[in-house]
């Protein structure tokens, strides 16, 4: 195991910047995902760890050492691509071995943790197949084997599951999962799935254009995300935002009003605001419950689009004025094709941010903050 440090970490192609001041730290055996949109930087973050990317400025550590100057066969670190990058004329024992091949490696030692891995993950009946005779999930895990015989310090996964159908994607999620837990090494892994870092991470590092937004444990940014950014980006289906404007602020909170004039009172931290400022109201769609479950509750009618039954869940999909709003169905209430629904939310439930994305502490919600 090893811990990673960033410090102050730049990355340019000559005048376009691809990632600004980023400062980080992984300690010995966390399981760390990078999360953010396509063309947030978190591959390229990945790949400079993994010395595939040179740093433009600032310092890299791995377990103590400067490795900025590291070449990336000498930093002790596995990396599993989503593309698997198996040999296709070895066989899967072959593609195991090879990088105990390249360290000259005993015989004796190679085939002792090729065995104790293949057992590991299950695929010791694979070691005579050719990669075009194995499935993707097979594929990926032959891969992830690859990187496990070399027992490296930290493990780098690139969007390792984002060519598996939906079912292998969870199977391997949990496989993944477990071998963590196993192993107990360090772990470091880039998704564009926000369902995957909130299943696997100890703690996620969600970025945005470059930059860190936010960092923390899944409940942390579930719960207290920073940023309007983070809360729409955290959480399927994604937090709803409503136009509002502040009326008051006072010490039990701040008094806010939506476009059609209902108001309510939400318990906030301190707002430094005058009144009549625009202010964003998030919502996530499983908060809503049935109109006078709560005294203080805001109540909302929803014109309904579209009506999706799920089973367990059924989803309404329309719009609150001109804001369009997903929600979850209480206790599964709508059962048609309503044109309309009425649903409400308790203030304890609602989140505020600034015009400017800006989160406001809530008040009365379970202490995590980072």
């Amino acid at each position: 195991m090893a811990d990673v440090k960033l410090e102050r970490i730049n990355k340019a192609y000559g005048s376009v910047e691809i990632l600004r001041d980023i400062n980080l730290e992984i300690s010995h055996g966390e399981f760390v995902v990078f999360v953010g949109p396509s063309g947030s930087g978190k591959s390229t973050l990945l790949r400079m760890i993994g010395g595939l990317e040179r740093i433009t400025s600032g310092r890299l550590c791995v377990d103590g050492r400067t490795v900025n100057d590291v070449d990336a066969a000498d930093r002790n670190l596995s990396m599993v691509f989503q593309n698997y990058a198996l040999y296709p004329h070895m066989t899967v024992g072959q593609n195991m071995a090879f990088p105990l091949e390249m360290a000259k490696a005993t015989k004796s030692k190679i085939q002792a943790r090729v065995g104790e891995t293949a057992k590991l993950l299950q695929i010791e009946h694979l070691l005579d197949r050719k990669p075009r005779q194995l499935s993707g999930g097979q594929r990926q895990r032959v891969a992830i084997g690859r990187a496990i015989v070399r027992e490296p310090k930290v493990f780098l996964f690139d969007e390792p599951l984002s060519n598996l159908d939906a079912e292998l994607r969870v199977q391997m999620r949990i496989q993944i999962a477990k071998l963590h837990r196993q192993l107990g090494n360090t772990m470091i892994y880039v998704t564009h799935d926000q369902v995957e870092a909130m299943t696997m991470a100890d703690k996620i590092v969600v970025l945005r254009a470059g930059r860190i937004e936010q960092v923390g444990a899944p409940y942390d940014l579930y719960h207290h995300p920073a940023s309007q950014f983070v809360a729409g980006f955290i959480g399927s289906p994604k937090m709803n935002f409503l136009d509002c404007r502040l009326v008051e602020a006072t010490r039990e909170g701040a008094r806010i009003t939506l476009s059609d004039g209902r108001g309510v009172t939400l318990p906030v931290g301190a707002i430094d605001l005058p009144s009549g400022s625009p202010l964003v109201l998030g919502i996530r769609p499983d908060d809503f419950v049935p109109p006078g479950a709560n005294r203080d509750e805001l109540s909302l009618d929803i014109v309904v689009d579209v009506v999706e039954h799920l089973g367990s869940v059924t989803y309404l999909y329309g719009a609150v004025g001109s804001d369009a709003i997903v929600a979850v169905s209480p206790s599964n209430q709508v059962r048609g094709k309503e044109a309309s629904a009425s649903i409400a939310v308790a203030p304890r439930d609602c989140y505020l941010f600034s015009k400017d994305g800006v989160a406001f502490r809530r008040e009365g919600v379970s202490e995590r903050w980072n």
